[in-house]
């Protein structure tokens, strides 16, 4: 099978490597020169353009960061919609709003292609050893037809129904809680600091005991040992958070945790955080504790 991924930054490059490893025909596209340099160095055909891509694939998966993207690579200027072969498979990867994800699905559909509504979970290490969370919702029958590539993808599939925008929907209701999650372990961790506790020790404790969270321990196991490199930037739970809190709000539901923590995050990319690791939440709640 010929797998095109568009977007290989941390996560997308995860999954193009995971796949070639699987037996799969892996080409890339990407904007940045370096990306496509990286992945022709291990053997992983790049492509120039989106359509260039989808010529020669039987299935496409986005990976870029948001919905003006993803409309870009896929109905652009040379995108890749029109040029997919009749049946292709389309998964939608990014976290985007459920209004986007279902005009998308509805508009590749039309064209004759698979839409796949596929947001993913767990970051780059785990996208790599298959073990991230993939939230599917498509029509059965595409998901029979492209179940050998989803679960080449992971081992933890969440099958979700036929509606579109309902892997989305999972995905924004996850992500505002890894905000609130990790805004709180990160708030705990620099009053621990302020108190005069040693973090680390108190992380410890944290761990083995009723605050643990699977979030506030990776971020800030690395942000305690002053490494900020990005496996996912700041701008993606403040991106994810909001659109969570436009859900919630075309809901007509209330969500003040959720809300709190979207601000921080918001307050971090203003700070100067916003291309360093979400774990630069830790380092801003410091700095506020000690007063710069």
């Amino acid at each position: 099978m010929r797998v095109g991924v568009i977007g290989i930054g941390n996560m997308g490059w995860a999954i193009a490597q995971r796949l070639q490893e699987r037996g799969f025909d892996v080409g890339v596209r990407d904007i940045d020169p370096a990306r496509s340099a990286l992945a022709e160095a291990a053997g992983i055909g790049a492509w120039p353009t989106p359509a260039a891509l989808a010529k020669r694939s039987d299935a496409l998966l986005v990976a870029v960061v948001d919905a003006a993207q993803t409309q870009a690579v896929l109905f652009g200027a040379d995108g890749a919609a029109g040029a997919l072969p009749q049946g292709a498979a389309v998964l939608l990867c990014p976290t985007i709003a459920p209004v986007d994800v279902e005009a998308i699905a509805a508009r590749l559909a039309a064209q004759g292609l698979a839409p796949i509504d596929a947001p993913m979970s767990g970051g780059p290490a785990r996208a790599r050893d298959g073990t991230m969370s993939l939230m599917v919702a498509c029509a059965d029958a595409d998901f029979a037809r492209w179940q050998p590539l989803i679960d080449a993808l992971s081992g933890q599939v969440f099958r979700l129904g036929e509606r579109a925008g309902d892997g989305a929907r999972v995905k924004l209701v996850n992500n505002l809680l890894a905000a609130v999650n990790l805004a709180g372990a990160a708030e705990a961790l620099a009053l621990a600091e302020r108190v005069g506790l040693d973090p680390a020790r108190a992380l410890d404790v944290i761990e083995r005991s009723s605050g643990q969270s699977w979030i506030g321990s990776d971020r800030l196991r690395r942000a305690l040992a002053g490494d900020l490199a990005p496996r996912a930037h700041t701008t993606l739970l403040d991106k994810d958070s909001h659109l969570a809190l436009a859900m919630a709000a075309a809901a007509d539901f209330e969500a003040p945790l959720g809300a709190q923590a979207a601000a921080l995050f918001e307050r971090a990319c203003a700070s100067g955080f916003a291309a360093l690791d979400d774990a630069s939440l830790f380092e801003l709640l410091r700095r506020r504790v000690h007063g710069t």
